[in-house]
C-alpha cells in the first residue's frame, strides 16, 4: 500500500513551494508514467502534487516562429489541435500514435518529457526538432535536456511549465510499435530548417539520441537514397526479449527512410 499526503496547487509558485517543504514529494500531471511506478512499488513519493488545478499550464500558442504548447497539453489534444495540424503535423502524428485513447486523454507532454522513459515518442520530437523546454526558473535547451536513462537536466523540484517547438518545413516521425504497450521499438524523427538537419532516434537504445551519420549525409542531399546503406552502430543499442541490438540499428536505418519520404 501506498501512503502519501495529496495536494492540490492553484498556482505554479504554490505547487514549488510544496515541492520544497516535502523532499520526497512528487508532482503529478497526467499519472500515466508515476501512478505504474507506485503500484510497482518502484517510486514511493511522501506527497503528491497535483498540477490539474494550475491554470494556464496546458495552452497551445503561436510565438514567434514557434509553437509554444503547454505541460499539462494532453497527448489527445496535441492530436487534435488545429494550431499543431497546421504549423507541425509531424507533432500531431506523433501524438495521436501514443498508446491507446484512455493514455492520450490523461497523459501530458511535460510529464512525458519529465519521465525520459527510453522508449517514450515525445524525447524523439523535441531532440528531433531542437525544441526548448521551459520550466518556471529557465529555459533548457532539448539537446542538454535529455541525459540518459530516465534523467534529465531537471533540478530537484524544478517544474516544466511549456515547450517550444520551431515550426520547420519538413519534420516526420515513424515508429516500429511494441504491440503490447504501443512503445517505442524504434522511432526515428527527422526534420530540417533553420535548426539545421536532426536526426533524434528513441527506443533503440538506453535514452533518446540523435544519429549524427544520418545528419550529416541528409545535410548535403535530402533523399532516402542518401542515407541508404550508412550503417548504424549497435554497439551502444539496447537488446532484449523484443529485439537485438542488431535489429534495432537496422529498423532505424528503414525508419529514418521512411520518415526522410514522408517528410
Amino acid at each position: 500500500m501506498n501512503n502519501f499526503a495529496f495536494h492540490s496547487p492553484t498556482a505554479v509558485a504554490a505547487a514549488q513551494a510544496l515541492r520544497q517543504q516535502h523532499d520526497e514529494a512528487a508532482y503529478i500531471a497526467g499519472g500515466q508514467s508515476l501512478l505504474g511506478a507506485m503500484k510497482l512499488g518502484l517510486a514511493a513519493p511522501s506527497d503528491l502534487i497535483d498540477l490539474a488545478r494550475v491554470p494556464g499550464l496546458d495552452g497551445i500558442a503561436i510565438e514567434g516562429q514557434s509553437l509554444r504548447i503547454g505541460a499539462m497539453a494532453t497527448h489527445a489534444q496535441v492530436a487534435s489541435s488545429a494550431l499543431v495540424l497546421k504549423h507541425l503535423a509531424a507533432l500531431a502524428s506523433l501524438a495521436g500514435g501514443i498508446a491507446d485513447p484512455a493514455v492520450r486523454t490523461r497523459g501530458t507532454l511535460g510529464g512525458s518529457l519529465a519521465n525520459n522513459d527510453p522508449a517514450a515518442c515525445y524525447p524523439a520530437a523535441a531532440l528531433g526538432m531542437g525544441a526548448t523546454v521551459h520550466t518556471a526558473q529557465r529555459s533548457i535547451a532539448a539537446d542538454d535536456f535529455f541525459l540518459g536513462l530516465y534523467e534529465t537536466a531537471l533540478r530537484p523540484g524544478e517544474l516544466i511549465t511549456a515547450v517550444s517547438f520551431p515550426i520547420l518545413p519538413r519534420a516526420a516521425y515513424l515508429k516500429f510499435k511494441q504491440p503490447a504497450s504501443r512503445f517505442a521499438l524504434v522511432g526515428v524523427f527527422v526534420s530540417q530548417g533553420p535548426q539545421g538537419t536532426r536526426v533524434a532516434v528513441t527506443g533503440a537504445g538506453p535514452g533518446v539520441l540523435r544519429a549524427k551519420a544520418l545528419e550529416a549525409a541528409l545535410a548535403k542531399d535530402w533523399s532516402a537514397r542518401a542515407i541508404e546503406g550508412i550503417a548504424i552502430d549497435a554497439g551502444q543499442l539496447n537488446t532484449d526479449l523484443h529485439a537485438s541490438a542488431a535489429y534495432r540499428a537496422h529498423l532505424i536505418g528503414v525508419l529514418a527512410r521512411r520518415a526522410v519520404a514522408a517528410a
